[in-house]
């Protein structure tokens, strides 16, 4: 048994899950969706929320209820999309419950966590994230689900829940908007 797979089993023992239905085809098909979309979920949420606990805490949550709703879901295909859903609303609830997106806007400074990322962030990728991040919700959502989570038109407008010409027009608006305001900045 993986290292992944003993972790899932102590976390779904402490908080007292119990087998899914379908315990072994839905334990392995989401400990698979885990190994190889667990990171990239969390990039995703980072880039929503701002910290990296809390991207870790809204990943593990959208894993969890997977787990507890796996066996209701129609199609097992789509659960990487139900992931992504899960992770962007619960994004979105963190927010919420912060009353950040306005704050966010005057004050965001992406996360460093070692010496060598902190070198990395240079000027110009601090200013993208922070113009980002003063763009509007649903915006912002456009622009990462398609160019940081490389979904193509129609995945982004399964997760956001819209049409795929939505998605165009909303994305379209939302690069001129960020060309605007980094324009801004460099006046």
């Amino acid at each position: 048994m993986g290292a992944r797979r003993r972790l899932w089993n102590m976390q779904a023992e402490i908080l007292d899950l119990g087998p899914s239905r379908g315990a072994p085809e839905a334990d392995d098909a989401i400990s698979a969706l885990y190994a190889e979309h667990a990171l990239g979920l969390t990039r995703l949420a980072l880039i929503m929320v701002g910290d990296r606990e809390t991207a870790e805490d809204v990943v593990q949550e959208a894993f969890l209820g997977l787990h507890r709703r796996y066996h209701r879901l129609r199609h097992p295909d789509n659960a990487l999309v139900y992931l992504r859903s899960a992770v962007l609303n619960a994004s979105r609830s963190v927010l919420r419950r912060r009353r950040l997106p306005s704050f966010f806007a005057r004050t965001y400074e992406p996360p460093v966590w070692s010496a060598e990322s902190a070198a990395m962030l240079d000027a110009e990728r601090r200013a993208v994230l922070a113009a980002l991040h003063r763009l509007p919700r649903r915006q912002r959502e456009a622009l990462v689900l398609r160019y940081y989570a490389e979904l193509s038109e129609e995945e982004t407008a399964r997760v956001m829940g819209v049409s795929r010409g939505t998605v165009k027009s909303t994305t379209h608006r939302a690069l001129a908007a960020l060309g605007r305001l980094l324009e801004e900045r460099d006046r």
